[in-house]
């Protein structure tokens, strides 16, 4: 009868790990996949899944530091992926991309020495915040146009197409909103594109595409650095990452296949309500444990 029972039990436990394994790959697609389209890196939605719902994911609690050092390691996948998709196109900025990461690979390395020093109801808080300005800044972004300025450092690109696009930039403004790039993505684990990307198509007039592109090789960039800390500072489950890994792959190249097809104004929409949704209930969470 014991030996039955114990059979039984173990025959759910390893249905349950074999679940648990799949929802985690499937949420590694989804992520990657909103990500690669927006220049988010997914990571965005990771981190407060992983959060919110870790014990249905892993059977146990996940704290914060822990979600943000994972996704971040994860996010260097998932930005490979988009930047190898992006790089065939030729959409990659690269000159530009290495100036931005001047800053933004040093600042997620400060960032993510930072995480753990929040306490989990200050962090959930503040990230539930930052998700809902976010998501406020993706519905803006819609109405605001291009400030008309010629900066200093003019930029020529050529896509696959052989569309010609023209923009420009300062080096000390570039250098600030990289490490403002950088800071996020180490501290959040969420990559900075949803920061980035905006601000180099209205601040710098890069083209939508071209800004999502370069935005996705400066977050693989700093991602290896930023994870870097988080390793050694323990906080990264790395059999989840594993989980995470082939689907993050996947929906990387499946975004950056996506992108380059439609407009993504459908996809924007239910990012945007996804962020409500999660930054709300981060929140609630936040001000519950205060």
């Amino acid at each position: 009868m014991i030996h039955r029972s114990y059979r039984h039990h173990e025959r759910e436990s390893g249905e349950g790990n074999v679940l648990e394994w799949i929802l985690l790959v499937l949420l590694g697609v989804v992520a990657a996949m909103f990500g690669s389209i927006v220049g988010l890196g997914g990571g965005i939605i990771i981190v407060p899944v992983l959060m919110l719902l870790g014990p249905q994911l892993t059977g146990g609690e996940i704290s914060h530091a822990t979600a943000v050092g994972t996704s971040l390691t994860m996010l260097i996948i998932t930005a490979l992926a988009s930047t190898l998709s992006y790089a065939k196109k030729k959409l990659v900025d690269f000159k530009s991309g290495w100036l931005f990461f001047m800053t933004s690979g040093p600042a997620a390395i400060i960032g993510s020495a930072l995480t753990s020093r929040f306490q989990g109801a200050a962090f959930s808080l503040s990230f539930g915040i930052f998700m809902l300005l976010m998501a406020g800044l993706l519905v803006a972004r819609d109405y605001l146009k291009p400030i008309n300025r010629e900066w200093p450092i003019q930029r020529t690109i050529v896509d696959a197409k052989g569309q010609e696009h023209t923009y420009g930039y300062a080096i000390v403004p570039a250098l600030a909103i990289g490490f403002a790039v950088g800071l996020i993505s180490g501290l959040f684990g969420i990559g900075g594109g949803s920061l980035f990307v905006p601000l180099m198509v209205l601040l710098f007039r890069f083209p939508p595409h071209t800004a999502t592109a370069t935005s996705m090789f400066v977050i693989f960039l700093s991602s290896i650095l930023g994870s870097g800390m988080h390793g050694w500072l323990g906080e990264i489950n790395y059999w989840i990452v594993l989980a995470l890994v082939p689907g993050a792959w996947i929906g990387g190249k499946l975004g950056a296949m996506i992108a380059g097809r439609m407009s993504g104004k459908g996809l924007l929409w239910l990012l945007r309500v996804t962020l409500l949704l999660l930054a709300a209930q981060l929140i609630y969470e936040g001000l519950t444990k205060l």
